[in-house]
Protein backbone atom coordinates (compact mmCIF):
# COMPACT_ATOMS: atom_id res chain seq x y z
CA UNK A 1 0.00 0.00 0.00
CA UNK A 2 1.37 3.43 -0.92
CA UNK A 3 0.27 6.53 0.92
CA UNK A 4 0.78 10.10 -0.19
CA UNK A 5 0.21 13.22 1.92
CA UNK A 6 -0.72 16.32 0.00
CA UNK A 7 -1.11 19.54 2.05
CA UNK A 8 -2.99 22.35 0.43
CA UNK A 9 -2.08 25.15 0.77
CA UNK A 10 1.65 24.59 0.97
CA UNK A 11 2.68 24.34 4.66
CA UNK A 12 6.02 26.12 4.20
CA UNK A 13 4.39 29.00 2.37
CA UNK A 14 1.67 29.22 5.00
CA UNK A 15 4.23 29.37 7.82
CA UNK A 16 6.24 31.99 5.98
CA UNK A 17 3.12 34.09 5.51
CA UNK A 18 2.32 33.74 9.22
CA UNK A 19 5.82 34.90 10.20
CA UNK A 20 5.48 37.90 7.89
CA UNK A 21 2.11 38.73 9.43
CA UNK A 22 3.63 38.44 12.88
CA UNK A 23 6.51 40.76 12.00
CA UNK A 24 4.09 43.37 10.71
CA UNK A 25 1.82 43.01 13.73
CA UNK A 26 4.61 43.31 16.31
CA UNK A 27 6.22 46.27 14.55
CA UNK A 28 2.89 48.08 14.20
CA UNK A 29 2.04 47.39 17.83
CA UNK A 30 5.34 48.79 19.08
CA UNK A 31 4.94 51.86 16.89
CA UNK A 32 1.44 52.47 18.28
CA UNK A 33 2.56 51.90 21.87
CA UNK A 34 5.53 54.25 21.46
CA UNK A 35 3.50 56.97 19.79
CA UNK A 36 0.77 56.61 22.41
CA UNK A 37 3.28 56.95 25.25
CA UNK A 38 4.85 60.01 23.62
CA UNK A 39 1.41 61.62 23.31
CA UNK A 40 0.53 60.76 26.91
CA UNK A 41 3.79 62.22 28.28
CA UNK A 42 3.39 65.38 26.22
CA UNK A 43 -0.15 65.70 27.53
CA UNK A 44 1.06 65.38 31.12
CA UNK A 45 3.65 68.09 30.61
CA UNK A 46 1.27 70.61 29.05
CA UNK A 47 -1.43 69.70 31.57
CA UNK A 48 1.01 70.49 34.39
CA UNK A 49 1.55 73.95 32.90
CA UNK A 50 5.16 73.27 31.91
CA UNK A 51 4.72 74.52 28.35
CA UNK A 52 4.56 73.15 24.84
CA UNK A 53 8.30 73.58 24.29
CA UNK A 54 9.16 71.12 27.06
CA UNK A 55 6.38 68.80 25.88
CA UNK A 56 7.90 68.76 22.39
CA UNK A 57 11.15 67.49 23.89
CA UNK A 58 9.46 64.08 24.20
CA UNK A 59 10.38 61.95 21.17
CA UNK A 60 9.75 58.36 20.06
CA UNK A 61 11.44 55.97 17.66
CA UNK A 62 10.54 52.45 16.55
CA UNK A 63 13.25 49.89 15.82
CA UNK A 64 14.10 48.63 13.30
CA UNK A 65 13.82 52.02 11.59
CA UNK A 66 13.02 50.27 8.30
CA UNK A 67 11.14 47.02 7.73
CA UNK A 68 9.40 44.76 10.23
CA UNK A 69 10.64 42.36 12.89
CA UNK A 70 9.31 40.02 15.55
CA UNK A 71 11.87 41.70 17.85
CA UNK A 72 10.66 45.24 17.15
CA UNK A 73 11.02 47.76 19.99
CA UNK A 74 9.99 51.33 20.73
CA UNK A 75 12.04 53.95 22.55
CA UNK A 76 10.46 57.05 24.11
CA UNK A 77 12.74 59.71 25.59
CA UNK A 78 13.13 63.41 26.32
CA UNK A 79 15.69 65.77 24.83
CA UNK A 80 15.54 67.62 28.16
CA UNK A 81 15.87 64.68 30.57
CA UNK A 82 17.13 66.69 33.55
CA UNK A 83 14.20 69.11 33.52
CA UNK A 84 11.56 66.45 32.81
CA UNK A 85 13.11 64.10 35.35
CA UNK A 86 13.09 66.79 38.04
CA UNK A 87 9.37 67.40 37.59
CA UNK A 88 8.79 63.63 37.60
CA UNK A 89 10.66 62.95 40.86
CA UNK A 90 10.22 66.20 42.82
CA UNK A 91 13.81 66.41 44.10
CA UNK A 92 15.21 68.50 46.94
CA UNK A 93 17.42 71.19 45.38
CA UNK A 94 20.30 72.70 47.36
CA UNK A 95 22.81 75.39 46.52
CA UNK A 96 25.99 74.12 44.86
CA UNK A 97 28.16 75.95 47.39
CA UNK A 98 26.00 74.93 50.32
CA UNK A 99 24.86 78.47 51.23
CA UNK A 100 21.86 80.00 49.41
CA UNK A 101 19.62 79.41 46.46
CA UNK A 102 18.76 82.73 44.78
CA UNK A 103 15.19 82.71 43.48
CA UNK A 104 14.41 85.73 41.26
CA UNK A 105 11.30 87.79 41.98
CA UNK A 106 9.14 89.36 39.28
CA UNK A 107 11.18 92.56 39.66
CA UNK A 108 14.32 90.73 38.55
CA UNK A 109 13.05 90.31 35.00
CA UNK A 110 14.55 87.82 32.59
CA UNK A 111 17.66 87.36 30.50
CA UNK A 112 18.02 86.28 26.90
CA UNK A 113 15.30 83.98 25.60
CA UNK A 114 13.48 84.26 28.91
CA UNK A 115 16.29 82.70 30.95
CA UNK A 116 16.39 83.39 34.68
CA UNK A 117 19.19 85.67 35.82
CA UNK A 118 21.75 84.97 38.51
CA UNK A 119 22.57 87.77 41.01
CA UNK A 120 25.87 88.48 39.25
CA UNK A 121 24.21 88.65 35.83
CA UNK A 122 21.49 90.92 37.19
CA UNK A 123 24.02 93.39 38.59
CA UNK A 124 25.93 93.52 35.31
CA UNK A 125 22.77 94.02 33.24
CA UNK A 126 21.07 96.59 35.48
CA UNK A 127 24.12 98.49 36.67
CA UNK A 128 22.98 98.25 40.29
CA UNK A 129 24.51 96.55 43.31
CA UNK A 130 22.51 94.09 45.35
CA UNK A 131 22.40 94.35 49.12
CA UNK A 132 21.90 91.38 51.45
CA UNK A 133 19.03 91.64 53.93
CA UNK A 134 18.84 88.94 56.58
CA UNK A 135 15.42 87.96 57.90
CA UNK A 136 14.90 85.67 60.85
CA UNK A 137 11.48 84.61 59.61
CA UNK A 138 10.98 83.93 55.94
CA UNK A 139 13.61 83.96 53.23
CA UNK A 140 16.43 86.48 53.32
CA UNK A 141 16.69 88.93 50.43
CA UNK A 142 18.96 90.53 47.89
CA UNK A 143 17.58 94.02 47.29
CA UNK A 144 18.43 96.87 44.96
CA UNK A 145 18.49 100.38 46.45
CA UNK A 146 17.67 103.54 44.51
CA UNK A 147 15.83 101.59 41.84
CA UNK A 148 12.59 102.29 40.02
CA UNK A 149 9.95 99.88 38.75
CA UNK A 150 9.31 100.17 35.01
CA UNK A 151 6.07 99.44 33.15
CA UNK A 152 6.99 95.74 32.94
CA UNK A 153 7.25 95.49 36.69
CA UNK A 154 11.04 95.15 36.55
CA UNK A 155 13.52 96.98 38.74
CA UNK A 156 15.92 99.22 36.80
CA UNK A 157 18.37 101.95 37.71
CA UNK A 158 16.72 105.26 38.54
CA UNK A 159 18.14 108.41 36.96
CA UNK A 160 16.14 110.77 39.14
CA UNK A 161 18.47 113.06 41.09
CA UNK A 162 15.72 114.05 43.51
CA UNK A 163 15.01 110.48 44.54
CA UNK A 164 11.47 110.66 43.21
CA UNK A 165 9.86 107.24 42.59
CA UNK A 166 12.97 105.47 43.87
CA UNK A 167 12.39 102.25 45.79
CA UNK A 168 14.30 99.49 47.47
CA UNK A 169 13.20 96.49 45.43
CA UNK A 170 13.51 92.83 46.48
CA UNK A 171 15.24 91.15 43.53
CA UNK A 172 16.08 87.66 44.85
CA UNK A 173 14.72 85.48 47.63
CA UNK A 174 17.47 83.51 49.38
CA UNK A 175 16.64 80.06 50.72
CA UNK A 176 18.91 77.17 51.77
CA UNK A 177 16.95 74.61 49.76
CA UNK A 178 13.82 74.10 47.69
CA UNK A 179 11.61 71.03 47.39
CA UNK A 180 10.45 70.89 43.78
CA UNK A 181 6.86 69.62 43.65
CA UNK A 182 6.25 66.38 41.78
CA UNK A 183 4.13 67.44 38.82
CA UNK A 184 4.44 64.41 36.54
CA UNK A 185 3.90 60.65 36.82
CA UNK A 186 5.69 59.23 33.80
CA UNK A 187 5.83 55.68 35.20
CA UNK A 188 2.03 55.50 35.22
CA UNK A 189 1.75 56.08 31.47
CA UNK A 190 4.76 53.88 30.76
CA UNK A 191 3.10 50.98 32.59
CA UNK A 192 -0.11 51.49 30.62
CA UNK A 193 1.80 51.48 27.34
CA UNK A 194 3.63 48.30 28.35
CA UNK A 195 0.38 46.56 29.28
CA UNK A 196 -1.20 47.51 25.94
CA UNK A 197 1.45 45.82 23.78
CA UNK A 198 -0.04 42.29 23.79
CA UNK A 199 -3.49 43.60 22.89
CA UNK A 200 -2.06 45.74 20.08
CA UNK A 201 -0.12 42.79 18.65
CA UNK A 202 -3.23 40.62 18.53
CA UNK A 203 -5.33 43.42 17.05
CA UNK A 204 -2.81 44.15 14.31
CA UNK A 205 -2.28 40.44 13.58
CA UNK A 206 -6.01 39.82 13.18
CA UNK A 207 -6.49 42.98 11.15
CA UNK A 208 -3.67 41.97 8.84
CA UNK A 209 -5.41 38.68 8.03
CA UNK A 210 -8.84 40.13 7.31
Amino acid sequence: MKLKLDITPDLVAAMAAEVTAGEKAVTAAMREAGTGLKTAWRGQITGAGLGQRLANSIRSQTYPKAGESLNAAALVWSKAPVVVGAHDTGPLIRSKDGVWLAIPTEAAGRGRRGAKLTPGEWERRRGLRLRFVYRRRGPSLLVADRARINKRGQAVASRAKTGRNQVTAPIFLLVPQVKLPKRLDLDRDAARAHDSVARLIVANWVEGRI
